[in-house]
C-alpha cells in the first residue's frame, strides 16, 4: 500500500506521548492470574490482544515457568496469513483481527496438512515462550478444531504487495489485508472518541439520527441522487396515480404525463443533515450525528467519494462563529490525542516503521499551538482551488491545519448569516459581502476537512423559502441564534493514517464509475 508521509508520525512522535509505556498496561481481568492451569482444563478462547497484554504484564517470563502467559492452554481462531511446512514441523501465522501482528502457531505437519494461505482455522494448544526470533510467545498447537478451506492458488489476496487499484476492485477481500484491518480498528476508536468528546461538552450534545431521504439539496449544488423505485423505472411514463402533493404544479393537476413519484414529489439521498439538525437543536440544544452522506459528483480524485460519512453538529444559543470554530478545532485535536494514547496509534506507526524518513521531534507540531486563521477576501469570487488551499497550509500554517473564515456571500448557500451580523465578529470582518462561515484545511494535500457556519435565525423580509416550508417554520416558531459544522470523517481518517486516497480508508468505497459489491 503506497502511503504519503504519514501524518500520524508528525502528530504522534511528540516527546509527551510515550507509546511504550501505554502498551504495557495490563488488562484488569488478567491481574493475579499466575497459578498453574491444569492440563485437564478446557482451553479458553483468547484473542491476540489479550494474550499480548498478559505477556507484557508478566514480563518475559524468564525463570518463572508458572507465569500467567507461559504454558496456559488456549484456543485462538482467525485467518491464515501464511503457512510454511517442513518435514518435522509447520509454522502458520494466524490473524485473529485484534492486532496488527499475527500469532505464530507451531504445528505437527500432519495437523497442518489441510491448512493453506487464506483459510480460516481454530486452533487449541499451549501459549509458550518462543524459542525463535520475531515474537516473544507462540502457540504450540495440540488440536485443529476446524478449518474453513481456501484455495491458495486462486485466492486474490496474496502475501506479496498488491496495487491499490487492484485491491479496490475486491473490497470484500481487501478488508483482510493488514492495513485495512488496522484502519477498521482506528475508525472504531475514533467513533468512540467522538461520542466521548460531545459528552464532555457543557451542556453535552445529544446524538440524533437524521433521515437519509430528503426533499432538498441544502448545499445548493444540485449534485444529488434522485430516488425512484426500480418498478417505476421499468414502466413508461404515466399519469400521476398518487394523490397530488401540496407542491403539485398546474401541469400535474391537469394530468400532463410526468414520471411517477413514490413520495408524491421528487426525493433525494441526503447531501447534508444540517437542516434536520437545526430542527432537533431547537428542542434539544446541542446535537450531533455521524451518518452517511451522498454526493453525485463526477470527481475522479483521491479526495472524493459518492458515499461517505459526515460528522455534523449544531449548537443552540451560540455566541458567534468563533465559538463554533473552537469546538471543531478541539474535536480534531481531541481525536488525534486519543488515537495517540491508544494501541491502534502504535499499530499505525508500526505500518510505517520501514519508511526511510521518520520526522524528528523538532518537526512534530505542538498540538497546544493555536491554528492559523485567515479571513476571506470578498472579491475572491472564484473561491479557493485545491492549489490555493495547499499553498495556505504550507506557507501560512507551516505544515499545520489552517482555518479560513468569512467567505464571499456569492459562494455559499442562502441560509448563511452575513459576517456583519455576527455579534461576536472581530475587527477583521470584511463587511456585508461575506458570510459567517469557516473551513479547516489539512496539510499534505487532504485540503478541506471541516466547514461550518452561522445560519439566519429568522426569515428575511419577504422570504418564503419556496418548497422548504418546514425549514421556514423553524424560523417562524421560536428560533434562536445557532451554528454548526460538518466534518468529513473519512477524509480525517485518511489524514491521520497517512493513506494516499480516501478510497483506501472506506471498506466498500463508492465513487464515480465504481460501486463494487
Amino acid at each position: 500500500m503506497s502511503c504519503r508521509r504519514s501524518v500520524c508520525e508528525l502528530r504522534f512522535r511528540s516527546s509527551r506521548l510515550q507509546f511504550g509505556a501505554l502498551s504495557k498496561q495490563p488488562r484488569a481481568w488478567l491481574t493475579n492470574r499466575r497459578q498453574s492451569i491444569s492440563t485437564q482444563e478446557k482451553p479458553r478462547h483468547e484473542t491476540h490482544r489479550s494474550l499480548l497484554g498478559e505477556a507484557k504484564a508478566t514480563g518475559d517470563g524468564r525463570g518463572d515457568d508458572t507465569a500467567a502467559s507461559g504454558g496456559r492452554r488456549v484456543t485462538i481462531s482467525g485467518l491464515v496469513r501464511s503457512v510454511r511446512k517442513q518435514k518435522r514441523v509447520a509454522f502458520a501465522h494466524i490473524q485473529d483481527g485484534t492486532t496488527y501482528a499475527p500469532i505464530q502457531a507451531i504445528l505437527d505437519p500432519q495437523l497442518a496438512a489441510n491448512i493453506t494461505n487464506g483459510a480460516y482455522v481454530e486452533l487449541s494448544g499451549r501459549w509458550e515462550r518462543s524459542q525463535g526470533k520475531g515474537q516473544a510467545y507462540e502457540l504450540q498447537v495440540e488440536q485443529v478444531n476446524s478449518i474453513g478451506e481456501s484455495s491458495a492458488d486462486e485466492n486474490p489476496i496474496q502475501k506479496q504487495s498488491m496495487a491499490a487499484d487492484y485491491l479496490r476492485s475486491i473490497p470484500h477481500l481487501r478488508i483482510r489485508t493488514p492495513f485495512q484491518s488496522v484502519l477498521a480498528r482506528v475508525r472504531s476508536h475514533l467513533i468512540r472518541g467522538t461520542g466521548d468528546f460531545f459528552d464532555s461538552l457543557s451542556p453535552p450534545a445529544v446524538q440524533v439520527q437524521p433521515p437519509l431521504i430528503t426533499s432538498s439539496d441544502c448545499e445548493g449544488a444540485g449534485e444529488v441522487f434522485t430516488l425512484s423505485p426500480q418498478s417505476y423505472n421499468d414502466r413508461a411514463e404515466s399519469k400521476i396515480s398518487s394523490p397530488p402533493s401540496s407542491c403539485a404544479n398546474e401541469a400535474a393537476a391537469e394530468g400532463v404525463k410526468q414520471p411517477r413519484q413514490f413520495f408524491r414529489e421528487p426525493k433525494y439521498l441526503t447531501v447534508s443533515s444540517q437542516l434536520h439538525l437545526e430542527a432537533w437543536s431547537a428542542e434539544l440544544g446541542n446535537v450531533w450525528t455521524l451518518s452517511p452522506t451522498f454526493r453525485a459528483e463526477e470527481s475522479d480524485t483521491s479526495r472524493h467519494l459518492a458515499e461517505f460519512y459526515m460528522l455534523e453538529a449544531e449548537f443552540r444559543g451560540t455566541d458567534g462563529l468563533a465559538s463554533v470554530t473552537h469546538i471543531a478545532e478541539q474535536l480534531i485535536r481531541s481525536l488525534t490525542l486519543s488515537l495517540a494514547h491508544h494501541p491502534t496509534g502504535s499499530e499505525l506507526l508500526s505500518l510505517h516503521a520501514d519508511r526511510k524518513h521518520r520526522p524528528s521531534d523538532a518537526e512534530s507540531p505542538n498540538l497546544e499551538d493555536r491554528w492559523s486563521r485567515l479571513t476571506g477576501d470578498p472579491f475572491l469570487l472564484d473561491g479557493l482551488a485545491l492549489e490555493h488551499e495547499r499553498w495556505l497550509v504550507d506557507n501560512l500554517g507551516r505544515g499545520r491545519p489552517v482555518i479560513v473564515t468569512d467567505y464571499p456571500k456569492a459562494q455559499k448557500p442562502f441560509y448563511m448569516l452575513p459576517s456583519r451580523l455576527d455579534t461576536a465578529q472581530t475587527a477583521t470582518a470584511t463587511g456585508t459581502d461575506t458570510v459567517a462561515c469557516f473551513d479547516i484545511l489539512l496539510p499534505h494535500g487532504y485540503a478541506e476537512v471541516c466547514g461550518g457556519s452561522l445560519p439566519y435565525p429568522y426569515l428575511q423580509p419577504g422570504e418564503s423559502l419556496g418548497s422548504l416550508q418546514w425549514y421556514a417554520d423553524l424560523r417562524r416558531f421560536g428560533s434562536s441564534p445557532h451554528g454548526g459544522f460538518g466534518l468529513g470523517f473519512d477524509r480525517l481518517l485518511a489524514y491521520l493514517s497517512g493513506a494516499a486516497s480516501v478510497r483506501d480508508v472506506v471498506g466498500f468505497p463508492r465513487y464515480w464509475g465504481r460501486a463494487d459489491c
